[in-house]
């Protein structure tokens, strides 16, 4: 047993038939969960030095702040379109039940800077690849990303081309 899973709830068939939801609401809930939380992932992520630390709308959000504060970095925020005000770029992406698109504000001092992404799971891949892509395209080095949760048998990290760190993993 991993020492997340105490937090972690399956629900079968949610959202649809066939699909077992892994909640991290749990957790969330936890004081003592998300401060085990907070010192895994800088412990994870230390060696990948960054700069800034990007967070997934909206659940990558928590992370972000949290990580980057604890680390003195700063946080970006990659949102779903229209939720941005000034110059922002979009990209989007297929998801297995339909599409997305993902937005951040332009800035123009990423350049060369080291990018981690954080979001609470990653499955297929999709979103956390059009993240990634978003951030290169303004000249930054995504160094890594990471989650809470991956469903690894959906084989999403594959996807990325760098390196991907969890502090839980289901292979079903």
């Amino acid at each position: 047993m991993n020492k997340f899973d105490q937090w972690i709830e399956g629900y079968p068939d949610f959202p649809k038939k066939g699909i077992l939801f892994r909640d991290i609401s749990p957790l969330l809930a936890s004081p003592e969960g998300m401060s085990l939380l907070k010192k895994e992932f800088v412990k994870l992520i230390l060696d990948f030095k960054p700069d800034l630390i990007a967070g997934i709308d909206a659940r990558g959000f928590l992370f972000s702040s949290l990580i980057g504060e604890a680390m003195n970095t700063g946080t970006l925020m990659l949102r779903k379109s229209g939720k941005l005000p000034g110059e922002v770029i979009e990209k989007s992406y297929d998801l297995e039940y339909g599409s997305n698109t993902l937005a951040m504000q332009k800035i123009d001092n990423l350049k060369g800077k080291n990018v981690l992404i954080i979001d609470d799971l990653l499955a297929t891949g999709g979103t956390m690849k059009c993240a990634k892509e978003l951030i290169e395209s303004q000249g930054a080095l995504v160094c890594g990303c990471a989650v809470v949760v991956e469903l690894s048998f959906l084989g999403g990290s594959e996807l990325l081309e760098c390196p991907v760190v969890s502090l839980t993993s289901y292979d079903d």
